[in-house]
């Protein structure tokens, strides 16, 4: 009797061995997802590390350099007039402008990537950018303008291209390889645009056209940095509050519509923010190419993860073009412009790309 009464029912019995190993998987899951948010908080951090670095290195290096003791000095409002004048005025407009183009190029290059789960679904691969230089160069060439017009018209035409991409690869949905064949095919037609203007231009004009073409931060102004940094400080939060979806995106439609995602108001405000990140910083520098492209897979692999990342997209993204940009001022027999450094980065890394998907049959 003793015996019998200390034993579980066998319901019981049976309930308790299917829920054991339902807990111990649920513990897996739990214990690997924590493992993955301290990885992508290390490597935020040590991002941000690096970077801090390389504003460091490219405050204090130049034809007039300063100790870090000066920069410090000056930063914290105690430096002389001439410190103070390298610092303010001819460097720091430069390093904080290519950080901020960096970051909203890293980040919409992982929205893009993530959401179409493509890694050559790039605002500059797409097209996106490709609308903005288009909308530059006519500016420049047809209507002779020059400055703030040029960052405003460029902005106003990535975000009409981007509405014309997205528009013709809608059939029912968005698929990954129609999006980026459209946007590939937008950006042909609008390259095309382009040379035809640069060869009926004068001289002073095309190497005006040219430049800006080319991705530059010579132009980098406080008067530029400011407008940049309110469109940065305001997109990016907002973006990171979308971004929040885009885990349940990344699982197809109808299973993220299971879970009480919204996908169409996600997607379409996902893509807004995308091109606003992409938008302004080309208006702010022109179309410095490949860093949206190489940002977002770089992160993944110090990630771990094949999942979203877009703080650490974005803080790659500052890095390569801060590092670009310090490489090609100083450590070169000449200046050259951050696109070029950016371009011979990210143009091998997309025939990499193009050759490992080619072997594993995802080619297209």
């Amino acid at each position: 009797m003793t015996a019998a009464t200390t034993q579980d029912p066998p319901a019981f019995q049976h309930h308790s061995d299917a829920a054991a190993p339902l807990g111990g998987t649920i513990g897996v899951v739990r214990a690997v997802r924590r493992r993955l948010r301290r990885r992508v908080v290390m490597v935020s951090l040590v991002l941000a590390a690096v970077l801090l670095g390389l504003f460091v290195a490219c405050m204090v290096v130049g034809d007039y350099p300063i100790s870090p003791q000066q920069l410090f000095a000056s930063l914290t409002g105690r430096g002389t007039r001439a410190t103070n004048f390298i610092v303010y005025d001819l460097r720091l407009p430069r390093v904080v402008t290519g950080m901020a183009i960096g970051l909203c190029f890293g980040m919409s290059g992982a929205i893009f990537q993530s959401m179409i789960k493509n890694p050559l679904a790039s605002p500059d691969i797409i097209g996106i950018t490709s609308g903005a230089s288009a909308s530059a160069v006519v500016a420049i060439l047809v209507f002779g303008l020059g400055g703030f017009a040029v960052s405003g018209i460029s902005l106003v035409g990535a975000v009409i291209t981007a509405g014309v991409i997205y528009a013709l690869a809608w059939r029912k949905g968005l698929a990954g390889y129609r999006l980026v064949l459209v946007g590939i095919g937008v950006a042909a037609m609008l390259a095309s645009v382009i040379d035809y203007l640069m060869t009926r231009a004068e001289v002073n004009d095309a190497q005006v056209a040219l430049l800006w073409l080319t991705g530059s931060l010579n132009g980098a102004s406080n008067a530029k940095m400011v407008p940049l940094l309110v469109l940065t400080a305001v997109i990016v939060p907002l973006t990171l509050w979308a971004g929040a979806a885009l885990s349940g995106l990344q699982l197809g439609d109808d299973t993220a519509k299971s879970i009480g995602i919204r996908v169409e108001v996600y997607r379409l405000l996902l893509i807004l923010f995308g091109v606003a990140l992409a938008a302004i910083a080309t208006a702010a520098a022109g179309p410095v190419g490949f860093v949206a492209f190489v940002s977002g897979p770089i992160a993944r692999r110090l990630t771990r993860g094949t999942g979203v990342a877009l703080i650490p997209a974005a803080l790659v993204g500052a890095v390569v073009v801060t590092a670009a940009d310090f490489v090609g001022q100083h450590l070169l027999p000449m200046q050259l412009p951050v696109g070029v450094l950016t371009a011979a980065i990210g143009a091998p890394y997309l025939i990499y790309l193009l050759i490992v998907s080619n072997r594993v049959g995802n080619g297209g």
